[in-house]
């Protein structure tokens, strides 16, 4: 059975990007396998970089129970015989600074003041997710790894890693994620922040002492949602079919509502962010959107190809059709930023409908070009550019990817 090592680690003193610091950040991680530091400087030291609300447990050989979550949120690509799998490798996952799964962050304890931080915690970024990151790695003893994954959000953090510590990752795979947010997104996301602080019971964010702001939450989890599903999942799913005879509207009507069904894509929604408020702390979702909207991978140089110069490792970029959160656009840019940079780069496209939640809920289609690339890499293969030359898909081993060659 795979060793699993649960607990949080104390970093000392941290300096945030913003210029403030705290005496002691604490970061709540899982470590998975057994690590092993190779003859050449290398490891089988494998880094996730969980997306913006998931955790430290990653995979269901995690302690039961870990963070107030149902089950781990990738576990059928992490874990014994899988993609990374943790027989093979040393398998590392951190809750990043300003979330509130044990993790330093808003609803944790100020030792000054003996009371949660709240919105006296610092501004957090996704340079400071890495930075701990690096700072947890060393206390656990790692140094050069072998590979940063992260999807999402955490697929920002590994592209992080590639810019600012490009000696000591041998591969990245950023899955469904980009060089910085488009406008859209960004004002999705400040309309789901205004849902949480326009709550009169968020109180400035001071509200651990009483009821906290579930119905903003709620919105701006709701909003959250309709971004990570496609049209076309959202119409196959739910059409504008009414919800069951038993299903009970979760938020205040208006006289009128009685008059118009309540559908099912509205108790969808509202089930997911029932769900969501029992787990996720209002401030903590400010703060993490924040660090995801803030985050541009060109940020003090003179583009995405110039932050990326001094990476030498390989990079295997992951996209899904259907995902208008994070698109095929958008992960192609990364990837010619590579190309541009002489980073050895495979863009693997997938088909999905699924939206943005497809790297999550298809591990059938991310497992198999996953697994492939941290085991052998792209040196040594005859990989050639999809983006270029569709000709050349059928010798690319990690050419894009058709629903036909996959069931379910």
């Amino acid at each position: 059975m795979t060793s699993v090592e649960s607990g949080t680690r104390s970093l000392g003193e941290f300096t945030f990007e913003c210029g403030e610091s705290i005496d002691d950040l604490e970061i709540a991680y899982e470590a998975y396998g057994d690590f092993e530091a190779h003859p050449d400087g290398g490891s089988n030291a494998v880094l996730v970089c969980h997306a913006l609300t998931g955790s430290q447990n990653v995979a269901s050989e995690g302690v039961a129970g870990t963070s107030g979550q149902a089950r781990a949120w990738w576990n059928d690509i992490v874990g014994a015989g899988k993609a990374i799998d943790t027989t093979e490798y040393y398998v590392v996952c951190a809750n990043v600074p300003g979330s509130c799964y044990g993790s330093s962050g808003p609803p944790a304890e100020n030792p000054a003041t003996g009371e949660p931080w709240g919105t006296d915690f610092p501004p957090v970024t996704v340079g400071d997710w890495t930075r701990a990151q690096r700072r947890l790695l060393d206390e656990l003893g790692v140094g050069r790894l072998h590979a940063v994954v992260g999807g999402s959000a955490g697929g920002m953090n590994a592209l992080d890693w590639a810019v600012q510590y490009p000696d000591d990752v041998a591969r990245i795979v950023p899955v469904a994620a980009a060089a910085r947010l488009d406008a859209q997104c960004l004002a999705l996301d400040a309309v789901a922040r205004r849902a949480i602080t326009s709550d009169d019971d968020w109180q400035g964010g001071a509200y651990y002492d009483s009821e906290p702001p579930t119905d903003g939450l709620a919105l701006a989890r709701q909003i959250g949602h309709v971004m990570y599903l496609s049209k076309t999942s959202m119409q196959e799913r739910f059409g504008r079919r009414a919800a069951g005879r038993d299903a009970v509207r979760s938020f205040p009507a208006d006289r009128t509502a009685s008059y118009f069904p309540y559908r099912e894509v509205e108790s969808y929604l509202d089930y997911q962010s029932e769900k969501f408020v029992d787990r996720f702390d209002p401030n903590s979702y400010l703060y993490l959107t924040r660090a995801m909207d803030d985050y541009d991978l060109s940020e003090g140089y003179e583009s995405d190809a110039d932050a990326l110069a001094a990476y030498e490792g390989e990079a295997l970029i992951m996209s899904f059709t259907g995902d208008w959160h994070f698109t095929v656009a958008q992960s192609e840019s990364v990837a010619e930023a590579c190309r541009t940079a002489g980073v050895p780069v495979a863009h693997h496209v997938v088909e999905s409908d699924h939206g943005h939640d497809a790297f999550l809920v298809e591990p059938e289609k991310v497992g198999p070009p996953l697994r492939d690339f941290l085991d052998v890499g792209l040196e040594g293969r005859a990989i050639h550019d999809t983006a270029e030359d569709d000709e050349t898909t059928e010798t690319n081993d990690f050419a894009p990817v058709h629903n036909s060659l996959f069931s379910g």
